[in-house]
């Protein structure tokens, strides 16, 4: 892959729904790139995002693409609909910022990692999380073998979303959503699980509708986790819970524990103690992790999206491989998949492999 443009590199958001104001606000704050275009279904609302936004609008998938300026493509569209606007900016020779999931289908997973291969561009997936300060002192940690043998982990988002959520909406729809609880809203912390802790080797589960009981999809889900390390663990995710409490992820070894509450570190206790563990326990103990989306998906900030167009941009000027590549973000797609299929089966499943680099 060669080195892009000088800076800044030019984005453009495709789909103008309430992820792309946040992907706008967070290139707002980058130097090394700046907002082009906005492509959006809806002219209006099109053009109404790029007045509040200071790009040019599109109507038109052609047109969006061949905006001079555009070296880059965020998508932002509903889950089930990244494929068709990846493949087509991959093919006019744009990089690709694909939101969460990557796609809901590891084969539209896989024809986009393609498409980027085959291009020469960057292909990054939005997990913001893992820029997270905290989440990166628990990986040092585990680097580290601070935590002795890891012997369990733990991802757990219990949030709410009203029924007005799903109510004529793409959410909750097979088609576009590709599941419920856990493609969507638990995604993120399933993948910073797998990312710390390791490959989880299989999984078994179960699956509900408990309150929003006409979904296509699930809206809380269990799932017991075998790691390949042979450690043991939990997925758990729901958007059922009243009144939706911040995500939680939470790690034991023989020689040392730690818990992450929303974006911070709230339980931290090592057999090695030091003085620096201690300061960071008497600090963030004290913190108030916030409830981020729990009952509001609104309620995430844009800092950790900043940060990740950070390092895509940077990425993209060096003609270097980004933090998380299209194969890494098929994991988090790949785990959830297999526990749908185990709830379906009743048996364990073991999550697919990415595919390897071509």
């Amino acid at each position: 892959m060669s080195p892009g443009r000088s800076a800044p590199v030019g984005f453009g958001i495709v789909g103008t729904g309430l992820i792309a104001g946040m992907h706008a606000q967070a290139l707002a704050e980058v130097p090394s790139a700046r907002l082009v275009a906005c492509l959006s279904r809806d002219p209006v609302r099109g053009e109404r995002f790029a007045q509040e936004h200071g790009c040019a609008a599109f109507s038109d998938l052609d047109s969006f693409l061949a905006h001079p300026d555009l070296d880059a493509a965020s998508i932002c569209t509903p889950s089930g609909a990244h494929l068709e606007p990846a493949l087509a900016a991959a093919a006019a020779g744009k990089h690709l910022f694909v939101e969460k999931p990557l796609e809901v289908t590891l084969d539209r997973c896989r024809r986009i990692v393609d498409a980027a291969d085959a291009a020469g561009v960057v292909c990054s997936g939005v997990f913001q999380s893992r820029s997270l300060p905290d989440v990166l002192l628990i990986r040092r940690a585990v680097e580290q073998g601070r935590f002795g043998d890891i012997v369990a982990g733990d991802a757990i988002v219990k949030w709410v979303r009203p029924d007005s959520y799903y109510r004529d909406s793409w959410h909750g729809t097979q088609a576009l959503d590709g599941g419920g609880a856990l493609m969507n809203q638990s995604i993120h912390t399933i993948d910073l699980l797998q990312w710390l802790l390791g490959p989880i080797e299989s999984v078994q589960a179960f699956t509900a509708r408990r309150a929003h009981t006409g979904l296509e999809v699930e809206d809380t889900a269990v799932a017991a986790v075998r790691f390949a390390s042979g450690a043991l663990g939990t997925i758990q995710g729901s958007t059922a819970i009243h009144p939706g409490f911040e995500r939680r992820i939470e790690i034991g070894g023989t020689a040392g524990s730690a818990a992450l509450a929303g974006d911070l570190i709230q339980e931290w206790h090592f057999a090695d103690e030091t003085d620096v563990d201690a300061a960071l326990r008497a600090r963030r103990g004290a913190a108030d992790p916030g409830r981020g989306g729990a009952s509001d998906p609104a309620g995430v900030g844009i800092a950790g999206h900043r940060r990740q167009y950070e390092e895509v941009t940077a990425a993209i000027l060096r003609g270097a491989k980004p933090d998380v590549d299209g194969r890494a973000a098929m994991a988090a797609v790949a785990i959830v998949l297999a526990i749908y299929e185990s709830a379906r089966s009743g048996r364990p499943v073991v999550p697919a492999a990415p595919p390897p680099a071509s």
